[in-house]
């Protein structure tokens, strides 16, 4: 089922496009990764999930209802926690925990009072005492003692610290364990890669990628070490091989496609140690901002939008 669903979302400034074509279903019960830099769309894409700004042309569903038509019964189904967390400085935590509750129409009480717990803050300070951390904490609170249907979360763990970075990623496991959907737009490229298991991202405005983390990554290139007890060999000739490179004994390569002719190469020159490394989330995202300027897709794989 598709808790979010868009066809050819777009909005415009003027002649300048800030999102363009969002093709995208965020399935229930998952927790989905939302990537891409500063200006790249994910603010005004979130903005038009939650109904705040009208797209220039397309339509989004959200929990079955249209976007902009039925934006009420929406919101009493999910919650939001904004990068940027504005509250009212002269009342406590706990006050403000209270309006917010009321505000989204049901929490559960016991699951708030847990939360302050885990998360160790102090309900009794006035907003105004708190630390950008503490702030995005209540924020964060506020969210999750809704159990909402849905949590859209954009740039949730600014200014926390590691610990309570990671009693977020445990609640958000929790919640998806619940059948709670999470939406999850992060610039912490590790937090994304803990939590979700597909990943959209965003360059200029357009969803070049997006698809399952394994799938993205039995398309790209595999990083190889071997190690050798004299020169390393010549592999030239080897397909799928590229950015080789040699320090001593030591050689490291880049691999694409099947790793079975590199091997043979490999033990045939007698390679003593050999190590393989998937890559990384960070160097997924990094591969399509290393593409053309002119937005040509990158040499990655996976469900293309």
């Amino acid at each position: 089922m598709a808790i979010i669903c868009t066809e050819g979302l777009t909005k415009r400034y003027g002649r300048s496009p800030a999102l363009v074509d969002l093709d995208l279903e965020v399935h229930q019960g998952e927790v989905f990764g939302y990537l891409g830099p500063n200006g790249s769309g994910k603010t005004t894409t979130i903005r038009l999930l939650l109904g705040l700004i009208r797209p220039t042309s397309g339509r989004a569903e959200v929990l079955g209802g249209d976007a902009q038509r039925d934006v009420v019964a929406i919101h009493r189904r999910l919650a939001y926690v904004p990068g940027d967390t504005a509250l009212w400085p002269g009342l406590t935590g706990a006050e403000t925990l209270h309006l917010l509750g009321a505000v989204h129409g049901s929490f559960d009480v016991a699951y708030r009072d847990a939360l302050v717990e885990r998360f160790e803050l102090d309900p009794s300070k006035p907003v105004r005492a708190y630390s950008k951390g503490n702030r995005q904490k209540l924020a964060l609170i506020a969210a999750l003692m809704t159990r909402a249907e849905l949590l859209v979360l954009d740039e949730p763990t600014a200014g926390l610290d590691p610990l309570m970075e990671q009693e977020f990623r445990a609640c958000i496991r929790e919640a998806q364990d619940r059948g709670q959907t999470v939406f999850l737009s992060s610039h912490v490229l590790a937090e994304v890669e803990a939590l979700c298991a597909r990943v959209g991202i965003l360059r200029a405005g357009h969803l070049v990628e997006v698809g399952s983390l394994d799938h993205m990554r039995l398309r790209a290139a595999l990083a190889v070490e071997a190690s050798f007890e004299g020169h390393p060999p010549d592999l030239s000739g080897v397909p799928g091989v590229a950015g080789v490179e040699r320090a001593g004994r030591t050689l490291r390569c880049q691999v694409t496609g099947s790793i079975a002719p590199l091997l043979g190469r490999l033990a045939e020159a007698g390679a003593t140690r050999v190590v393989s490394r998937e890559p990384s989330l960070e160097e997924l995202f990094l591969t399509h901002y290393g593409a053309s300027a002119d937005g040509a897709a990158s040499p990655l794989g996976g469900e293309r939008a």
